[in-house]
């Protein structure tokens, strides 16, 4: 890392400032890329959350909702990309509800 990103880095007084420094600002490739990743993260990581409250194993959340547990567990580690209906479908058998929001 040269040494003027690692001082923006260090003089950097919030997350968006690291973010700004480390993957460039909102807008940028390589932003909308991260942060991309980052809410595909977050959405598996609901997901699995969700799942263990609910007392099942991917397994059993797959037979209910008539997928496989191989799909379920790619999407717990975010290795797949989900179609809307079948995140609907996924949450719904979890007792869950999606809303989605467009900003």
């Amino acid at each position: 890392m040269d040494s003027d990103k690692r001082d923006k880095l260090i003089n950097s007084s919030n997350l968006g400032e690291l973010l700004d420094v480390d993957f460039g600002v909102v807008g940028t490739p390589a932003r909308d890329e991260f942060d991309k990743e980052t809410e595909a993260f977050c959405l598996a990581q609901t997901l699995k959350e969700e799942r263990l409250k609910a007392g099942l194993t991917q397994e059993e959340l797959a037979e209910k909702i008539g997928t496989k547990k191989t799909y379920i567990s790619r999407l717990e580690n975010g290795k797949s990309d989900v179609q809307l209906n079948t995140l609907y479908r996924i949450f719904e058998g979890l007792g869950k509800r999606v809303v989605v929001t467009i900003l």
